[in-house]
């Protein structure tokens, strides 16, 4: 299956870009400039905010035990020719560590499908499931998390014009978090850009519902970079400086921010990239703001699905800026 462009291209681009996207690279120049100037205005002295600004640029590395991959990126190769079986092999062989959930256990219940993660030296660590519909699916999906052996589990998508009905999902959010945290897990909420963009009456939006709502003692934050810039974008609040939208967005949140769904973005059509291929400056958001996990994810792969993941592993492995 062909998403756009090459192997050898999709692949090239990701080994070669070690520093900062092509955005970033503009602003290193203008720096550059304005550095020197500062330079020679203080008789070859440092600026006085150099030292700070040093420390912005300081190397970003990526633990490779941290990195994982959002199984929905693979959902083609799972349900196609290649299989659920092959497929996971093949993102093990890969590199990755770690895997989140998604798209059900493929046959398997959630002791068997942990002994094949075992096999293969993979572990599920996080998954994305629905709010659930009532207490007995809450604990069929706590009980699962915790067979699997998983840190965290996320609700990954909610949406609606009716600012009542964010708050009740809130509520439900801290319910089921509660009763996660029983089971040791992390319970947490993915973003897409609408939290960011829709008007719920007087410029509410429901991420500012979210962010009020959710209690930060039980619920985290995992942030879709993708989103959170393009949220910024459509918005217009972040039109300017994308990157810097994304980051006074895990700032400013009351909720901790412990994992990164990590996707790239088209400069031209906005469309999902992969890692590497597209404008986002991520060593500025990773600098910014470390995590427990940088998950891999892109739902349109720019070749296939196999090589959106070995694309992304090889850009986080490579990450030095």
């Amino acid at each position: 299956m062909c998403y756009g462009i090459s192997d050898d291209r999709a692949l090239a681009a990701a080994r070669a870009h070690h520093g900062p996207g092509r955005r970033s690279l503009l602003r290193s120049a203008a720096g550059g400039v304005l550095g020197s100037v500062a330079l020679v205005a203080g008789g070859l002295a440092a600026a006085p905010g150099a030292q700070a600004a040093e420390r912005r640029r300081r190397p970003v590395h990526v633990p490779p035990g941290k990195i994982s991959i959002q199984l929905w990126t693979v959902r083609d190769a799972m349900g196609g020719d290649i299989g659920f079986d092959q497929t996971l092999r093949t993102i093990a062989d890969q590199g990755y560590p770690r895997v989140e959930q998604a798209l059900g256990y493929f046959g398997r219940t959630a002791a068997e499908l942990r002994a094949f993660y075992d096999e293969l030296g993979l572990r599920c660590t996080s998954s994305h499931d629905d709010i659930a519909a009532d207490e007995a699916a809450l604990e069929t999906k706590l009980t699962n998390a915790a067979t699997l052996g998983q840190s965290f589990m996320v609700v990954p998508y909610l949406a609606s014009d009716d600012a009542d009905q964010w708050r009740r999902w809130a509520e439900q959010m801290n319910h089921e978090a509660a009763a996660a945290r029983a089971y040791g897990l992390r319970y947490g909420y993915h973003n897409h850009a609408h939290e960011f963009t829709t008007d719920l009456g007087g410029g509410l939006t429901p991420w500012e519902i979210l962010t009020s709502e959710l209690d930060p003692r039980l619920v985290h934050l995992e942030i879709d970079l993708y989103w959170a810039v393009t949220g910024g974008i459509e918005s217009g609040d972040g039109v300017d400086d994308p990157e810097g939208f994304a980051i006074d967005v895990i700032r400013r949140a009351p909720q901790s921010v412990l994992q990164y769904h990590v996707k790239d973005r088209d400069p031209a059509t906005g469309d999902m990239a992969d890692l590497g291929t597209g404008m986002i400056d991520f060593a500025r958001v990773f600098r910014a703001h470390r995590v427990l996990e940088y998950i891999v994810e892109n739902d349109t792969p720019d070749v296939s699905p196999l090589q959106t993941t070995a694309v992304g592993y090889d850009y986080l492995r490579s990450m030095r800026c």
